[in-house]
């Protein structure tokens, strides 16, 4: 779904994205992982065209998007959750839904499948997102994301400051939409346990490279936890 090539993107005269390639396949979670600073969120927003690619490819779904704007590349089907969550906070929650149909034509409703993984919305449709609790925000989020019935959904840290029983709600989301075999999803993750038990692939960043690569099921024994503890 997702091929990215030989991608370079510098801040200033840092070199921050060097000849970095990964591929996201088809209905499979692809999880990238590394230490602060190394350059995921970077990477993500050069994906999404937040950041501009100084050179290289970003194929997804058979077409070479580098150049398109982002609105262009969320019609085309590419979900973003950012890292922070970055919902409207005085609109309510429904509006904030409706927001992730701006692609759609109108009249479009918001797909019931988010409010049967995240039921708490339907509950709280009509309260403002910047009352809803952090991790309430990032089922908001994701929701949003998946309002627009993306074919890549790109997560950034879901799990970063929210409460362990909502990352286990978060969690059976991606599992659930994974196991639809119609979407790709990359996972950008600093919780090595959430990230090892959804993994069907595992990319490890260090230094705007991927130093590492393999099957979900092997993080262990490749030795993934270590490497980002050093």
């Amino acid at each position: 779904m997702l091929t990215v090539s030989d991608l370079n993107q510098y801040y200033g005269g840092s070199h921050i994205l060097r000849d970095l390639s990964l591929e996201v396949p088809l209905g499979q979670v692809t999880t990238l992982l590394g230490r602060n600073g190394v350059g995921k969120t970077t990477l993500l927003k050069c994906l999404m065209g937040l950041v501009p690619a100084r050179t290289g490819s970003i194929v997804f779904d058979g077409r070479d998007i580098a150049q398109l704007p982002t609105h262009a590349r969320v019609k085309a089907g590419i979900g973003y959750v950012p890292q922070g969550r970055e919902i409207f906070p005085r609109l309510t929650v429904e509006e904030n839904l409706l927001m992730g149909l701006a692609t759609q034509p109108g009249g479009t409703k918001i797909p019931a499948r988010i409010f049967e993984m995240f039921p708490v919305l339907k509950q709280m449709q009509g309260r403002r997102g910047g009352d809803l609790s952090g991790g309430q925000q990032q089922q908001l989020a994701i929701g949003r994301a998946l309002a627009a019935a993306p074919k890549l959904l790109i997560l950034d840290e879901p799990t970063e400051g929210i409460q362990p029983s909502i990352i286990k709600d978060v969690e059976r989301a991606i599992r659930a939409l994974a196991a639809q075999g119609d979407m790709a999803i990359l996972l950008v993750e600093q919780y090595y346990d959430f990230a090892r038990s959804l993994s069907d692939h595992y990319l490890v960043m260090e230094r705007g490279v991927i130093v590492k690569r393999g099957a979900g099921a092997d993080m262990d024994g490749d030795g993934v936890r270590e490497l980002l503890s050093v």
